[in-house]
């Protein structure tokens, strides 16, 4: 079993930067992801990390603006996001499992273990 636990949230003006961690206890040997979900809308792959060789993966829509990371002697992820857009307010997931493969990064349905999530509110 793995337990997640997302913080870091808030309110933010656009253009502005935050700093989302998604602390990780239990078995942790898996590779890890940010999902977001905006009002109305489906959840929606933001970015992952693997376990082994870091290697990372992010969407379009925050390439070059959000960076992925992981600590491992504190088994934390962390995603820092700069360039902040009204369009990037949601909820933020992270979210593991053994399932969740390179290949299946950007699938929800591949990971199953979930936090329950922190708002981020981006202002204009």
């Amino acid at each position: 079993q793995v337990q997640l636990t997302e913080s870091g949230g808030g309110l933010v003006q656009a253009g502005g930067s935050l700093r989302l961690s998604c602390a990780a206890s239990g078995r942790t040997v898996y590779s890890m992801g940010w999902f977001r979900q905006a009002l109305g809308k489906e959840r929606e792959f933001v970015a992952a990390i693997s376990w082994s060789d870091i290697s990372t993966e992010y969407s379009d829509s925050v390439k070059d603006r959000f960076t992925i990371s992981r600590d491992y002697a504190t088994n934390t992820m962390s995603l820092q996001m700069n360039s902040l857009k009204p369009e990037d307010t949601a909820v933020y997931y992270c979210a593991s499992g053994p399932r969740a493969t390179r290949t299946t990064w950007g699938r929800p349905e591949r990971y199953d273990y979930w936090g329950p999530g922190t708002q981020v509110i981006v202002s204009s």
